[in-house]
């Protein structure tokens, strides 16, 4: 299924986007990838700030190809939209989408569920995916980046 058919679907919603938005986003990005190191903070937390930044991740490829997701199931479908966008493995998708159940079940039922070593992974995970995403967007969507100083 492409992005187009998701359109068709309902899922998602056409979009111009603009190098703030874009600047933003991945102020966003690196805003949460230096709060999750926060150590005075529980492991869910942390964990929970490292997935936001993988979910902003995906968001940010989304709204360079010009579709921000609609409501319903947000962050299932912002994940999965990485194989549609940079083109992402399903291996990756994957442990993503196990990350966002493991986020949701520390935020919404139980605490001290994240390990350490879990939050080490998805603070890896998020790291790696910033850095696909932007090398994708410098590839696919340089008007959407900012210039080097």
């Amino acid at each position: 299924m492409s992005l187009a058919e998701w359109l068709k679907n309902g899922w998602l919603i056409k979009h111009e986007t603009s190098r703030q938005e874009i600047s933003h986003l991945l102020n966003l990005i690196d805003r949460d990838l230096k709060d999750c190191r926060n150590v005075t903070l529980s492991c869910d937390w942390r964990f929970n700030i490292a997935f936001n930044a993988a979910l902003q991740c995906a968001k940010t490829a989304l709204a360079a190809s010009g579709f921000p997701s609609a409501k319903g199931s947000h962050h299932y479908r912002v994940i999965y939209s990485l194989e549609h966008t940079i083109g992402a493995d399903k291996k990756t998708i994957h442990k993503l989408d196990a990350f966002r159940k493991k986020r949701n079940a520390s935020e919404y039922n139980h605490a001290g569920t994240v390990s350490a070593m879990e939050l080490e992974e998805m603070i890896a995970a998020a790291r790696a995916l910033r850095a696909s995403v932007e090398e994708w967007m410098r590839s696919n969507h340089p008007r959407l980046m900012a210039e080097q100083s």
